[in-house]
């Protein structure tokens, strides 16, 4: 999505509608001056936003990761060296040391937004 057709509502960035995120699947986008990936879970609909860089490549990837539940916890996985990133803490469970940044995300109407 094009920064020109982002729409902004005080610190929060409309992202896309709902139904155009495919469950499961996440988006990259610019909030702020961060690349940020976007995720709707299937099942509960809920969504989760996390900061887009890889850690361990340095590479802005997460979008593309693999969404599931590992040990009890919502996690994408890099698609580059598979670590796990927990969508709620951004807490990497192969290395409890680093974790990515998280934003609050939520539905409005039909739209996502994320908080800047």
């Amino acid at each position: 999505m094009s920064e020109d057709s982002k729409t902004h509502d005080g610190d929060w960035t409309t992202v896309c509608e709902y139904d155009a995120l495919v469950p499961d699947l996440g988006v990259r986008a610019l909030i702020g001056d961060s690349q940020v990936a976007v995720f709707r879970l299937s099942g509960s609909g809920q969504v989760f936003a996390i900061d887009a860089l890889d850690p361990f490549s340095n590479v802005p990837v997460l979008s593309r990761g693999i969404v599931g539940d590992l040990k009890g916890q919502l996690v994408v996985a890099s698609p580059i060296y598979k670590h796990h990133f927990n969508l709620e803490t951004g807490r990497c469970l192969e290395d409890d040391t680093v974790a990515v940044r998280t934003f609050e995300a939520r539905v409005v109407g039909d739209h996502i937004q994320v908080r800047d």
